[in-house]
Formats: C-alpha cells, structure tokens, sequence
C-alpha cells in the first residue's frame, strides 16, 4: 500500500496557489492509487523550535546514552522523521518567501538533517540514507524565475531543494512551478492562470 507525505507551507490557505495544486494533487493521487494513504503536515500549524545547542548535542549522542531530556528534546524531530521514513513518496508545497524557501520549511529541514537518520559521514564520505523515495516540488513565485529570465539567478528555491534531498538520498525529483502569481493580485482570472498549472499537476499525480 503506497502512502504519500503531504507537506504544505504556506501561511495563505484558502489565497495560496501553491496549496490549491497540492490539494489537486492529493486528489488525483487518491484516485490513482484508491488502497493508498495519505499523511498531511501542516507546517505553518506544527509548532517547530529552531535547533539550539542542546538539539545537536542530543542528536549527536548515541541513541541508548542518551538522557530523557535529550530524548524530549528530540521528540518532535522523531515525529517528522518517522513521517519521511515511512512514506514512499513526498509532495511539497512550496512559495517562494524573499527568492528563498519558507522559514517553517527551513524549520522542517533543520529538525529532519540529521546524522545517522537521514545522512551519514560513514567512511568519511557523506551519503544520503533516504533512499528509494520519489519527492514532487510545487512551487509558486510571484514573479518570473524561469531559467534564461532576467531574473532567474535569485531563485534559490529549487536549487536549495535540489541539493537538501539529494544530499539526503531523494534524488527521483519532480519540479512543478507556477510562476508570475502576483498577476492575481492585479486582476488575472484565477482560474484561467490556474488552468495550465492544474493539468500539468494533475497529469503528473496520475502517473507516479
């Protein structure tokens, strides 16, 4: 039975873009895949600390030394690991925040990176231990980013992604942006901007 891991970020719910194709997504992969499950983490309704010293001493201390303080500080990190360990697939809404990822995405990353869980120095060569997964991205920018624009060297979103989960093994990725959304700000027919982007979504679901 295959299960999906839902991950939205951003904060605008019912005005986001990049929450309505994932919401598009999980329904045609239901459909094509009716003896699945679906896991959904809210980010921007999952309180996530920033990593202090305590959070790195703890995951750097072999599991069985490690004190019940240490364990409580880790618990959450537990929680968002298991969710990636026992999902085969990822999907991840995304808006681009200051040409960058969400701060609540940055959260998420911080408390799953982390040694002997998702990566390892083993050898002393860095290896990804989230293998066999497949992960699509779908982002939203407000304006253009697209390779060979004026403005495509101040993406730092895909590229950010990119390197994260392949440096943690998830190197089977799909990309999926829908650019130029402040259009919508200034009178751009929501669903006819959104037409092209919902296709594109939806084909790609119906056949992963």
């Amino acid at each position: 039975m295959p299960k999906l891991l839902e991950i939205d970020s951003s904060p605008l719910y019912g005005r986001s873009v990049s929450r309505q194709l994932t919401d598009a997504f999980v329904t045609q992969w239901k459909s094509s895949h009716p003896d699945g499950t679906v896991v959904d983490r809210d980010l921007n309704a999952t309180s996530i600390p920033p990593v202090t010293g305590e959070w790195v001493g703890a995951a750097y201390t072999p599991d069985e030394a490690r004190t019940p303080e240490q364990k409580q500080v880790l618990a959450l990190s537990d929680t968002l690991l298991a969710e990636l360990e026992q999902a085969d697939e990822y999907l991840f809404g995304v808006p681009m925040h200051n040409f960058g990822v969400p701060s609540v995405l940055k959260l998420w990353i911080d408390q799953i990176a982390r040694v002997g869980r998702t990566f390892s120095y083993a050898g002393g060569t860095p290896k990804g231990l989230l293998t066999g997964k497949k992960a699509t991205f779908i982002i939203a920018t407000g304006g253009n980013y697209d390779p060979q624009t004026q403005m495509a060297s101040f993406n730092f979103v895909e590229p950010y992604l990119r390197s994260v989960f392949g440096f943690l093994g998830v190197t089977d990725t799909t990309f999926l942006t829908a650019g130029g959304t402040a259009a919508l700000n200034y009178g751009q027919d929501r669903e006819a901007f959104l037409a092209p982007h919902l296709q594109a979504v939806q084909t790609h679901a119906q056949a992963i």
